[in-house]
């Protein structure tokens, strides 16, 4: 059975309602040591609050945004904020000294530019994987059958930017074919490369495999062998100047735990 993202979420919710239930729901007071109980209440276990903001890759949007849901379910006094864009312009704006908790990027290149200029507290971690597929419009009506057909200047073909991560892993696939482009239009963004392809103003066009499960029945997607060369690697780090660290380290914590990478796989990512 293929659950959906949201559909997967609401099981592990589910489950965790049920555990706390079987619970009793309270804390039951200790017993000092001469028998008697404690009077002291025992302390929260969730004593995170406050904003949390994260920087994301813009083809984590969808998985992300869910994920935000069950963890503000566990942590309902954090208030989780995403600024989702091309990793190279979340970067500079990490560099530059924008308010953020959390980054992850779509490329291990992009979080090297954060981390040579002392803007990570510690070291990124790889939690998933990405790669790249032609997308093309419900019912292929241009007959696109494979990347050789991104050479024809006869189609309107739309690629993002090479300063991005989904462009500069288009341009790694297409050395690794032999083949030169013939583009109409170079995107900021993968979801702005997909939604010309959902509105119908090009052919095809390259996002990752994700995008197109996240598409629905607007696009279909197209597999390509020289799609391995190029595999986008995620890494997530706290960021150094976090106004909220430790909500900043329980949300890294958070993703890489197994709820976090089964909700990545059911939405298309693969494990690292």
């Amino acid at each position: 059975m293929n659950l959906t993202v949201r559909q997967l979420l609401a099981v592990v919710a589910a489950l965790f309602l049920a555990l706390t239930a079987c619970g009793g729901g309270k804390d039951v007071p200790a017993a000092d040591s001469t028998g008697e109980e404690s009077s002291a209440a025992a302390p929260s276990e969730n004593t995170l609050s406050g904003p949390l903001t994260v920087f994301a890759g813009a083809s984590l949007t969808d998985v992300f945004t869910e994920l935000a849901e069950l963890f503000t379910a566990d942590h309902p006094d954090v208030e989780v904020t995403f600024n989702f864009g091309p990793s190279s312009g979340l970067a500079t704006q990490i560099n530059q000294g924008a308010p953020a908790d959390v980054f992850a990027s779509a490329n291990t290149s992009q979080m090297d530019v954060v981390t040579q200029d002392g803007s990570a507290a510690g070291e990124p971690t790889v939690f998933t994987e990405n790669v790249l597929q032609i997308a093309v419009p419900a019912g292929n009506p241009a007959n696109i059958a494979d990347l050789a057909d991104f050479a024809n200047p006869d189609l309107t073909l739309a690629i993002c930017a090479p300063r991005v991560p989904c462009g500069a892993a288009a341009e790694t696939v297409f050395a690794a074919a032999g083949i030169t482009p013939s583009v109409d239009s170079l995107e900021e963004d993968v979801r702005a490369a997909l939604t010309k392809v959902e509105l119908g103003e090009v052919d095809a066009t390259l996002v990752y495999v994700t995008d197109v499960i996240a598409a629905g029945d607007s696009v279909e997607g197209i597999d390509f062998p020289e799609t391995e060369e190029a595999v986008n690697a995620y890494p997530i780090v706290t960021l150094a100047a976090a106004p909220n660290p430790d909500a900043a380290q329980a949300w890294v914590e958070f993703i890489l735990s197994d709820v976090g990478a089964a909700a990545l796989e059911t939405a298309g990512f693969r494990s690292p």
